[in-house]
C-alpha cells in the first residue's frame, strides 16, 4: 500500500511539473538593457496589437539560458521570447529578434 501511495505522489508531482512547461506562452518585448557579464537581459513587455500606443509596462530582468544569444541583441531590439519561471529566477529559454516595422517603399 505504501508503494502505491508513493507512485501516486510521484505521478502528481510530474504532472504539475509538465503543465508548467506546457504553459510557456511566447511573449513580445523590447530590450532595454543587456548585461553580458552576468548573463542577464532586461525586457519591457509589449502587448500584441498596441503598436504606437503609450503602454507603461514595467521592464523585467531575466537570466538567459544560452549566454551566446546575447551577442546578437542590442538595446532597442524587439524580441519574442519564452520564459521558464522557477521560484526566485526567471530564465529565458528561447529568444528571437523580430522586425518592429515593415518598410514600405515609395514609388
Amino acid at each position: 500500500m505504501k508503494i502505491a501511495g508513493m507512485i501516486m505522489a510521484a505521478a502528481a508531482a510530474l504532472s504539475i511539473a509538465g503543465t508548467s512547461a506546457l504553459a510557456q506562452q511566447p511573449r513580445t518585448g523590447m530590450v532595454t538593457r543587456i548585461d553580458r557579464i552576468s548573463g542577464t537581459i532586461t525586457i519591457k513587455d509589449m502587448p500584441e496589437g498596441t503598436t504606437g500606443a503609450n503602454t507603461s509596462a514595467a521592464a523585467e530582468e531575466f537570466k538567459i539560458q544560452d549566454g551566446a544569444r546575447l551577442n546578437a541583441l542590442h538595446a532597442g531590439d524587439r524580441v519574442t521570447f519564452a520564459v521558464n519561471d522557477t521560484p526566485g529566477t526567471k530564465t529565458i529559454t528561447k529568444i528571437d529578434k523580430t522586425d518592429a516595422v515593415t518598410k514600405i517603399e515609395k514609388k
